[in-house]
């Protein structure tokens, strides 16, 4: 039976690209599912497409991530799950973190050094035992340097709205006021476009399908669309 070799990408918004993942994965393997999801947590639960691929995936089948923040970017969580594939015979991938892949920690469960019957031996199982030791460590910094960027960021974007609030610049929006983006823009141009509220034949559930953005955009900015219409 051919093995199946499932790529999966991630990305936290919808202004995100997805498709250097993408590319990356099919250079490797351009028989690879690939499964793309948007989800913005740290955490596993959640990801809709990600459980999906779990409760599917088979032992001897791969899979494959750009990098290892894409598997999990909670320190404890990503090891768990990473132990509990590994015991269920599925391959992982890390294409930016080759070190900690499946294939490395099975060698290093069962690649020891070779003992020889003597005295010698001793020494020899403390060495195995490192390496082991080693390999497991490997695994869960990885995972923890992961979740040490998403803190980072956090860490930054906080002190940076600290700094200019203090520096007298206006956080957010004031009260009454909205936010006018390209993408703000461009998606009333389509709800006026395509909704039959307005001008076009859809209704809003499959106007908001065809345009690809989430319920509540698609609402609040039909809802500013009204109001800019009626001024």
């Amino acid at each position: 039976m051919t093995k199946k070799i499932y790529g999966y990408c991630r990305i936290s918004t919808r202004d995100q690209s997805i498709e250097r993942q993408i590319r990356n994965i099919k250079g490797l393997y351009k028989e690879a599912i690939i499964v793309e999801e948007v989800f913005t947590g740290t955490k596993v639960e959640g990801r809709t497409k990600w459980n999906n691929l779990l409760n599917n995936v088979k032992k001897g089948n791969v899979i494959v991530f750009d990098s290892v923040s894409r598997m999990s970017r909670n320190s404890e969580d990503g090891y768990k799950l990473y132990e509990r594939l590994f015991n269920e015979g599925v391959e992982l991938e890390f294409m930016k973190e080759p070190h900690i892949n499946t294939r490395t920690y099975k060698k290093a469960l069962t690649g020891g050094i070779e003992l020889t019957g003597t005295t010698v031996d001793l020494i020899l199982e403390g060495v195995n035992k490192y390496l082991l030791a080693l390999a497991k460590e490997q695994i869960k910094l990885a995972f923890a340097q992961a979740e040490k960027e998403v803190n980072d960021l956090r860490q930054r974007t906080k002190e940076g709205i600290e700094t200019a609030r203090l520096n007298g610049k206006q956080i957010g929006l004031t009260k009454g006021s909205k936010l006018t983006t390209k993408k703000s823009i461009h998606a009333k141009e389509q709800i006026q476009r395509y909704s039959k509220y307005f001008q076009g034949t859809l209704k809003d559930s499959d106007a908001m399908k065809l345009i690809g953005i989430s319920r509540n955009s698609y609402y609040k900015y039909k809802k500013e669309l009204v109001e800019e219409l009626n001024n």
